[in-house]
């Protein structure tokens, strides 16, 4: 009979690419219960309980007050998703949990009953919003003491990259396994670029704190040969609209409709370069390697970046880009505009290479090692060359 596994993620689950990954890497050999906000996944066999917000205003004054307050206890055991959650599954026991994000562990370890809780770490919690004063006022004590009283109850944990790992280390003295948000391997083509036509491309959501329009105002600095395409998830539409507004007159930029994110890598295999410049406003954001750098890899993009340590790790370990000295739009451009063909070819054949490595076959192999780990003999499959699974004995 398979071990027991509850997932509990208070995120849109079938729009999480790092929650799916878990899914899919596990469920052949857990029977998973996942927790989180619909869209559900769509995968059979699996248990999905759908949980939500309660927007109502008398809640949330009520909440900013125990915030304010230092009513830390009280205010996480008394908001409706904690008790949602513990209603749902009363009575039900788990062989082990992962808790995605802090707010994730407190209830976990309550569900968990002494089984083991894994905590993943898609962010540095403590300092996530940081450049608002909004949240810092309301929020940061609030994660701060979530992590320091309960991720030392953890049983192992797993994060996103070096440098959040070493600060959850550094303050909360957890030992964090790097985990990336590798996708799928796409077996994609190499494509020629050509003399007289760099194709850009960004995506990912209309966030205000990303500063998307830097990546507007460097197509000014840039060399008649190269086009920007922007194919952003509309979550802030009045954001969206002034992105839209800044690049009106530009023909070289255009906006297009956004993919499913399984699509993604194969949907801008077409473009030659693919594009993040984000200013370091905040801990996670100094420290980003999102989804969208190893889906530019998958992609078999060549990828241009700021000084952003993580991100400019790997592309310095695999010569497959071009990283910015500041996060100035005008300096990108300077190093954009100096490549040849020949230099962009050759950095999209070293991310070929680097997606052998950087995709979900591995991200599946150390989720399965971590899972032995704390639930020893409960796996089942092993995985081979590129995400394919093998039967082996337990």
């Amino acid at each position: 009979m398979k071990k027991k596994l509850l997932i509990i993620s208070y995120s849109p689950i079938g729009r999480d690419p790092r929650v799916m990954r878990q899914i899919r890497a596990l469920q052949a050999d857990y029977a998973l219960t996942i927790v989180g906000f619909e869209p559900s996944p769509a995968l059979d066999g699996i248990e999905f309980i759908p949980v939500s917000l309660v927007p109502k205003l008398s809640r949330k004054i009520w909440r900013a007050c125990q915030l304010l307050a230092g009513a830390f206890e009280y205010a996480y055991w008394q908001s409706h998703l904690v008790k949602t959650t513990l209603m749902s599954l009363a009575g039900r026991t788990f062989d082990a949990v992962i808790a995605n994000d802090v707010i994730a562990v407190p209830v976990a370890l309550k569900l968990a009953s002494g089984a083991p809780v894994i905590f993943d770490g898609h962010e540095y919690s403590p300092r996530e919003f940081e450049n608002s004063f909004v949240w810092r006022l309301f929020l940061q004590r609030y994660m701060t003491y979530l992590c320091s009283r309960y991720l030392p109850l953890t049983t192992s944990a797993m994060t996103v990259c070096q440098g959040i790992a070493d600060e959850y280390k550094r303050h909360f003295g957890i030992e964090a396994v790097v985990v990336h948000n590798s996708p799928a391997y796409e077996d994609l083509p190499v494509h020629p670029t050509a003399t007289n036509l760099v194709r850009l491309i960004h995506h990912g959501i209309s966030a205000r704190s990303r500063h998307l329009e830097c990546m507007i105002d460097m197509m000014t600095h840039l060399d008649e040969r190269f086009t920007l395409d922007l194919m952003l998830v509309n979550s802030d539409s009045r954001y969206y609209a002034e992105l839209q507004r800044r690049a009106h007159g530009n023909t070289r930029i255009r906006f297009r409709e956004p993919v499913p994110m399984e699509q993604i890598s194969r949907t801008i295999n077409s473009y030659d370069i693919g594009l993040f410049l984000l200013p370091p406003v905040n801990f996670n954001y100094h420290f980003a390697l999102p989804n969208k750098f190893f889906e530019f890899i998958q992609a078999r993009l060549a990828v241009a970046i700021g000084p952003s340590p993580e991100m400019s790790r790997l592309i310095v370990q695999y010569q497959n880009g071009v990283i910015a000295a500041d996060f100035a739009p005008e300096t990108l451009a300077r190093a954009l505009n100096a490549l040849t063909p020949q230099d962009i070819e050759q950095m999209k054949r070293h991310s070929s290479e680097a997606a052998g490595h950087l995709n979900a076959n591995t991200v599946t192999q150390q989720l399965r090692e971590l899972m032995q780990r704390v639930l020893p003999g409960a796996a089942s499959t092993n995985v081979t060359s590129h995400g394919t699974e093998s039967t082996s004995s337990a």
